[in-house]
């Protein structure tokens, strides 16, 4: 066993999965590049974003600027980098302004590409051209599907309140909530979407890639492990981000035009590459491979992730099955931004790319143990028997229905009916 492996079981026992999770936080922005660990560490002094929300919001818009340029084919397998965020936490707590500092360069790319598309159809009327897009805000299902089908690079959903789309996809009366969730059950894999209309027009998108982010308010996050996104392994797919540092002291001082202007140089390097590609080609990329050691350790880490599956019993065993992916895709995602300063992105991936990757994996993990803990846990715990005679007496049940559904003997729920009654008259004012 590792010196690292022995320090994480002992962390793993005297730490909370906060102190966990912020550990390995501060130990991933330390192994970014200098640009973009400035931006993380700025932005918290500056605007008071926390470092975790920033870093997500980060990832996720490298995700959407590589879209098809780039795929890595590892273990047999071929992935992507498309990956979707879940921000979690209270009103007040800068999520937005985390996400809209980190996509700021892509949407400043969207707000010019709207320009010339508007300016040739003023030039020219007869002008079909459609406009090229990173993001869509707000889209029913079908102009999203659609939207992508003229960017079929990539098309990224960035909403504000992942709560809305949420609701959409509960409403069992709604064909447009299934068809999301579909989306983004198949796009997560690169699938392809076949849409066939008698009275529009019918199209088809070889390779879908999708990404997501959005933010949730914690009261809210329940509700995603209900009406069949948990059933349908939508939830596995999301990468959550719960709120873990935390800046009170007010700054004077805003970000330096010299550290935004850094970052966005890296992330507009790569969308400008992935252009490149888009414009030479059709729906093709570059397939990067990992050398020798990476591909070793990717095996062994991987093979640890379904030794690790096969001990747990709770959410989190279907949620590792998703890592085996997301490793995939996050070690791409990574590889691309080590190397975007200087655009050397066709070179092997190395090992400590892969370690990285590796960090950024497990702490996404850990966030969802968070989640599973201070928001499922409590709400899908079974209830006392205690709990349950008082629901019987404030439904007008009887002691026998309780024996019926708790299969304890008629004395055991007759001792214990006796005691919930004693304790509801002490309790009920007079």
């Amino acid at each position: 066993m590792k010196i690292n492996d022995i320090k994480d079981a002992i962390d793993s026992i005297t730490l909370t999965k906060k102190e966990v999770a912020t550990q390995q936080l501060h130990q991933i922005i330390s192994l970014l590049p200098m640009e973009i660990r400035n931006l993380i560490y700025d932005a918290f002094v500056h605007q008071r974003i926390p470092k975790e929300y920033l870093l997500s919001s980060i990832l996720f818009a490298f995700s959407n600027a590589i879209g098809l340029s780039f795929s890595i084919n590892a273990m047999g397998y071929t992935n992507y980098s498309n990956l979707y965020f879940a921000i979690v936490g209270s009103r007040g707590d800068s999520k937005s302004p985390a996400m809209d500092l980190a996509t700021a360069p892509l949407h400043k790319n969207d707000d010019k590409n709207y320009q010339e598309a508007k300016k040739n159809k003023l030039e020219d009327p007869s002008n079909n051209c459609f406009r090229k897009q990173l993001f869509l805000q707000d889209a029913t299902i079908e102009s999203a599907l659609y939207v992508h089908h003229k960017n079929p690079y990539s098309i990224g959903i960035f909403i504000d309140e992942l709560y809305y789309l949420v609701q959409k996809m509960a409403n069992k009366n709604s064909n447009e909530g299934s068809a999301w969730r579909t989306f983004f059950l198949q796009g997560n894999t690169n699938k392809h979407i076949d849409i066939s209309r008698k009275t529009t027009e019918s199209y088809r998108i070889e390779k879908s890639y999708p990404t997501l982010m959005g933010s949730i308010q914690n009261q809210f996050v329940p509700q995603l492990f209900a009406d069949g996104n948990l059933e349908s392994g939508l939830i596995d797919r999301f990468l959550f981000t719960t709120k873990l540092t935390c800046n009170t002291k007010l700054s004077i001082n805003k970000i330096s035009d010299i550290t935004i202007d850094r970052y966005a140089t890296l992330l507009l390097n790569v969308l400008q590459y992935r252009n490149e590609i888009e414009a030479t080609t059709e729906i093709n990329c570059i397939t990067l491979k990992l050398n020798e050691a990476a591909e070793k350790r990717m095996f062994d880490y991987s093979q640890s992730l379904i030794n690790e599956q096969n001990i747990l019993s709770d959410y989190s065993r279907e949620y590792l099955a998703k890592m085996l992916i997301n490793i995939h895709k996050i070690t791409l995602l990574v590889h691309l931004i080590e190397n975007a300063s200087t655009s050397d992105f066709n070179k092997p991936i190395l090992e400590t790319t892969l370690e990285t990757a590796i960090e950024i994996n497990a702490f996404y993990f850990t966030n969802f143990k968070i989640i599973l803990e201070e928001n499922i846990s409590n709400s899908t715990k079974k209830p006392s028997i205690e709990e349950i005679i008082k629901l019987a007496i404030n439904n007008g049940a009887t002691q026998k229905d309780v024996v019926a559904i708790s299969g304890l003997d008629k004395s055991t729920i007759s001792r214990k009916w006796n005691k919930v009654v004693n304790n509801m008259q002490l309790t009920t004012p007079p």
